[in-house]
């Protein structure tokens, strides 16, 4: 892939990865920014088919670094941007979005069904409502975010050749199911792990508190295409925090808990297929995590540290009930609705 330098833009650079071996078998495309590559695609793509024109408010829903991508977009674009958030966005983040320009709205209360994720789509409706030239990038069900990651596919197959297996955080379905789904396309064998955390619905598993944000969600997105893992890990926060201070230790890279939950699964699945050649997808820098995830008296105040990190996950017969620290199901390649059926039916017709 052709990639010119000087850029014209901070978000052209920034969306690119650093590809850096970690060890023989295991590759780190490693983001100061990942979400930029979808934020960047759909606002350029949208105001070239005219859906942003010059007055166009921009409004989407996000509680992370989407909307840290999109108000770095819509800064440079010149258009005004309204991100509807809740408590979990923290106050690091918020600075930095308000000075970049956007709005910030932090609705206070959940909603019946779907938590603040529920909460916060209600509110951009209304948002919407009242503003009749609006656009919304709409993350979750917007197809031009798994299409956008065709250009870290081609980076990996031009720069690595060979990639048997990519690792990497699941939330809204784009960043995996995009580039997984372009690699098979020369790279049809490549694996797919996906790597969630407990009491998120994407597999399955009932909604309930997740500490660890990032990844995971409460409402099921669009954008995530089951047919494309091969398995599923969970991991708690306790074990994402400890594994992103390692991988800073051991490695040196700087990242967020989201990088360090990948970086634990595709460390050992790397380390038990020693033939296989690994990418793991590491999302975003530490920089927001200083206070917390690098802080050694706020992991032993919160008790983060009170258990040794698993080597090995609790491998599930049934990916909705959560199990420990880390656990895992063979997926295999099968649409959701296949897999709970397959688990629902008497046990002599599986």
């Amino acid at each position: 892939m052709a990639i010119r330098a000087p850029f014209d833009e901070i978000t052209a650079a920034e969306e690119i990865p650093k590809l850096v071996r970690l060890t023989p078998n295991l590759y780190a495309a490693s983001f100061t920014l990942m979400k930029l590559i979808p934020a960047r695609h759909i606002l350029r793509k949208a105001v070239g088919t005219g859906e942003i024109g010059p007055e166009t408010l921009i409004a989407e829903t996000t509680s992370g670094t989407f909307g840290l991508a999109l108000a770095m977009q819509a800064a440079r674009l010149g258009r005004r941007l309204v991100l509807v958030s809740d408590p979990a966005i923290d106050d690091r983040l918020y600075r930095r979005l308000t000075d970049l320009g956007a709005v910030v709205e932090r609705v206070r209360e959940k909603a019946a069904v779907g938590g603040y994720q529920g909460a916060r789509l209600a509110r951009l409706a209304e948002i919407q409502a009242e503003h009749p030239d609006n656009f919304c990038p709409r993350q979750y069900s917007n197809p031009e975010n798994p299409r956008s990651y065709a250009l870290v596919a081609e980076l990996l197959a031009e720069s690595l050749g060979q990639v048997d297996c990519v690792v990497g955080p699941v939330g809204s379905g784009g960043s995996m199911c995009g580039t997984v789904t372009s690699l098979r396309s020369l790279l049809p064998h490549c694996r797919a792990i996906g790597v969630d955390t407990p009491y998120s619905v994407l597999f399955g598993q009932p909604d309930g508190h997740r500490g660890l944000r990032g990844l995971g969600n409460s409402l099921m997105p669009q954008n995530l295409d089951h047919r494309v893992f091969d398995s599923v890990h969970w991991c708690s926060e306790s074990l994402a925090y400890q594994a992103t201070r390692r991988l800073h230790r051991q490695f040196s890279m700087f990242k967020g808990p989201t990088s360090g939950a990948a970086f634990h699964v595709a460390h050992w699945w790397a380390r038990a297929n020693p033939d296989s050649r690994t990418v793991v997808m590491l999302p975003d820098d530490g920089y927001r995590y200083q206070d917390t995830v690098y802080d050694d008296d706020w992991l032993r105040d919160d008790g983060h540290l009170d258990r040794a990190a698993p080597e090995v996950p609790v491998f599930l017969s049934d990916p909705r009930v959560p199990d420990g620290e880390w656990s895992a199901y063979e997926w295999g390649r099968r649409p959701y609705d296949e897999v709970v059926s397959s688990l629902d039916a008497p046990a002599g017709a599986r």
